[in-house]
């Protein structure tokens, strides 16, 4: 039995070629939204996946306002961030948040399911979120991707 014909290939950064996908989250619920494509920043949808290099597609997202939540989530989840002073903490509510920015929720989503290190921080850089159905991206020619 030949063996090295098992070896398993380890993608490099200068191999990896970035495909644009664009994505209507409209009536979507954010928390699938986000699953699939923090899954599609990292490149887990492509046979080259490698853990430590960047070979995730860029992804636009339109219509972020008119994605959403389950349940009474409006209502009743919120957001903490702290100053770092004592009695810094603050809590924002997503229905005050998406009031304030209509793209932050769908952003703190998928934030929150990439890497939080230096190569999670690249992958953001590939995402692209509007609240409207305008985008500027389309000389990259994007691909719809159905979820």
């Amino acid at each position: 039995m030949d063996t090295l014909s098992y070896k398993t290939k380890s993608t490099r950064k200068e191999d990896v070629e970035h495909k644009w996908f664009i994505i209507d989250a409209e009536n979507l619920v954010i928390g699938r939204l986000a699953t699939k494509v923090a899954s599609v920043l990292r490149g887990k949808h492509k046979p080259s996946y490698t853990p430590h290099v960047d070979t995730g597609d860029n992804v636009i997202i339109i219509n972020a306002e008119k994605a959403r939540f389950t349940g009474n989530k409006w209502d009743q989840k919120y957001y903490l961030r702290y100053s770092g002073y004592p009695g810094g903490q603050k809590k924002t509510f997503a229905k005050e948040l998406r009031a304030k920015k209509p793209t932050a929720a769908v952003e703190k989503a998928i934030k929150g399911m990439l890497p939080k290190n230096r190569l999670g921080r690249a992958m953001m850089k590939k995402l692209f979120v509007y609240a409207g159905s305008e985008h500027p991206h389309a000389a990259q020619k994007p691909q719809t991707m159905e979820l």
